[in-house]
């Protein structure tokens, strides 16, 4: 039986998936993808579960797409099956929030992958690149749309029209990475994060991911009048009354979600 592509882990109400392909660098290959699209799906149902983290291993997080699958394509092959399409699908479908730890390289489609987290938390030696143009072809999981809103055109351009790599303290500066640590502390200190994120109600996280992410498709106007729909909402959440109760409590107490 051969090895399982990723590791799959619970720390109380987070889930955690380790890419574990350490001789190919964690490239994406079909089985890799699929194994990830299954563990997100089964945290995605899990009520036990309010946050994942998703990292790599001792060799970086991803080197990208696996070039040995890849090139065995054909043009026919790549459309007729929207290679890569169900990877950008699978991380739409998953509501909880996604952390993701680059604890190395983040190269084309594993930077593309990265991208697909919520959050991203980055060890000092980690590196993000998309160097599709090396090898003559372009990014294809979602590269050239993601980048740019991530950290502007000019050096998203920048990034895709060279192959160049940014460090990680680039990518803090830039807005693609939320916080970088030295690499013995990035892990546990996403974990905190998404153990804090997963405390609070899971309708009202899911809610607030749903309307940050709406806001890189609506213009401002149709933004606040979807956020303003989605707050509205919140008012029938037992969770809601449950905080505002809490809140106004004498002495103030710590609500008690139920996640309703």
């Amino acid at each position: 039986m051969s090895e399982s592509t990723i590791i799959v882990e619970r720390s109380e109400r987070v889930g955690i998936i380790k890419l574990n392909r350490p001789r190919a660098y964690n490239a994406l290959s079909r089985t890799l993808i699929n194994e990830l699209l299954d563990a997100l799906r089964s945290f995605e149902s899990d009520p036990r579960i309010g946050a994942i983290i998703l990292t790599g291993n001792e060799k970086g997080f991803c080197a990208g797409a696996d070039i040995k699958e890849q090139s065995e394509l054909s043009f026919v092959n790549a459309y007729n099956q929207d290679y890569l399409k169900n990877l950008n699908d699978g991380f739409f479908a998953v509501h909880k929030p996604i952390i993701g730890v680059i604890n190395g390289i983040a190269l084309g489609g594993g930077c593309e992958l990265a991208m697909m987290c919520d959050i991203l938390y980055a060890a000092e030696i980690a590196t993000f690149g998309q160097p599709e143009i090396t090898l003559g072809t372009i990014p294809g999981a979602g590269g050239t749309q993601r980048l740019i809103r991530a950290i502007g055109k000019s050096k998203a351009m920048h990034m895709i029209l060279t192959g160049e790599t940014i460090s990680a303290k680039e990518a803090e500066a830039a807005g693609l990475v939320a916080k970088v640590l030295p690499t013995e502390q990035v892990f546990n200190a996403a974990l905190e994060t998404a153990g804090k994120i997963a405390s609070f109600s899971a309708p009202i996280v899911a809610i607030a991911k749903e309307a940050v992410n709406e806001a890189e498709e609506l213009g401002l106007k149709n933004g606040l009048h979807f956020e303003s729909r989605l707050y509205h909402t919140t008012f029938g959440l037992e969770d809601h009354a449950e905080g505002f109760q809490a809140f106004l409590a004498r002495p103030k107490r710590v609500a008690q979600w139920t996640h309703k």
